[in-house]
């Protein structure tokens, strides 16, 4: 063997063994969700809240520079609420952003509706934009990124079409015509490892993704819908993806309902519940043990929850807050 040829593999082994990185910022009620895929594109998923002296833009930022990020390649936006799309731009004037991906107009008319557009509109005019629907493969090297809802739609994605038994005793809530309701939602699949992010996705649009057979495929990380509300996070939907370990991007006084906790934790197959902070509603029948927890107290550093996956499914989880970690084997294993 040539010294060039063991020079080669030894850089496409180095290359193949890079994780996939996550960070779970805390914006306290809010999203941002920071992904790093092994060929070192970015991609946050939302960006916080607006003003509050670019607290959320700022903690963003701290996350990126710490994983060594010059700039965001894609920035996703969920859907057009203020603790989704609000940081735009604040987050736009601190670090350069390549794509702004979305799932089109935003169908909410009020004034602060279309002051939070204006602010987004304005962003993504001084970068690129991608309109996506369900079915896209997002552009994102050494990732697998698939759109699942958007705009109110959903589609079936590769390996999904098992029959959901527990669709037979869904029960739907009252319609909602909001933004939440067409959030964009990805399936991110890197080798065996795979993770769902819903956003915001409410209760009977669940049901239509899950019932009466499930469009998503079994998960090992779900991103718990809409910061652990009861407006989502149906039976079906948590059912149907049967993960090993959910995350819930709640805040103190934000998400973490006891109910919708409650379905996560029952679910069959659930290793482990890792919260962004101790849920003030749930108290102490409703939150996970302190070493799970990232922000203790109300009045926080907002500390995040990293999580570093393999190729072979395996991955590992860490409370930034008080530096506990736990690895979890392949799936099966």
């Amino acid at each position: 063997m040539t010294k060039f040829a063991l020079f080669f593999i030894c850089v496409v082994s180095a290359f193949a063994a890079k994780p996939l990185e996550v960070r779970f910022i805390d914006v306290e009620g809010g999203q941002a969700t920071l992904v790093i895929a092994p060929s070192g594109e970015s991609l946050l998923i939302d960006t916080g809240y607006p003003e509050r002296n670019g607290r959320d833009a700022d903690r963003i930022v701290a996350e990126a520079k710490s994983a060594g990020l010059q700039k965001i390649d894609y920035v996703l936006i969920t859907h057009y609420h203020s603790d989704h799309v609000g940081g735009v731009p604040q987050l736009a004037a601190r670090i350069p952003i390549g794509t702004f991906i979305d799932h089109g107009p935003n169908r909410e008319t009020s004034v602060d509706a279309k002051a939070l557009w204006s602010g987004y509109e304005t962003a993504f005019q001084k970068a690129k934009r991608l309109v996506v629907k369900p079915g896209d493969v997002l552009p994102i090297r050494g990732l697998r990124v698939e759109v699942v809802t958007a705009a109110g739609d959903a589609k079936a994605v590769r390996g999904a079409g098992k029959a959901n038994a527990s669709c037979a005793s869904a029960q739907k809530q009252a319609e909602d015509s909001s933004e939440n309701a067409w959030s964009l939602g990805t399936l991110i699949t890197y080798g065996k490892f795979r993770m769902v992010d819903l956003g915001d996705l409410t209760w009977n649009k669940e049901l239509e993704l899950v019932c009466p057979t499930a469009k998503v495929p079994n998960v090992d990380v779900y991103v718990t819908s809409h910061h652990g509300l009861a407006q989502s996070g149906s039976p079906q939907l948590v059912a149907a993806l049967h993960p090993r370990v959910a995350i819930m991007n709640n805040g103190a006084r934000k998400g973490g309902a006891p109910a919708a906790w409650q379905i996560v934790c029952d679910s069959p197959g659930l290793e482990d519940l890792w919260q962004l902070h101790f849920s003030v509603e749930g108290g102490p029948a409703h939150n996970v043990p302190a070493q799970r927890i990232a922000n203790p107290e109300e009045a926080c550093q907002g500390k995040a929850i990293a999580l570093s996956a393999n190729d072979d499914g395996s991955f590992s989880v860490t409370n930034l807050g008080t530096g506990f970690t736990k690895k979890y084997g392949r799936r099966g294993k």
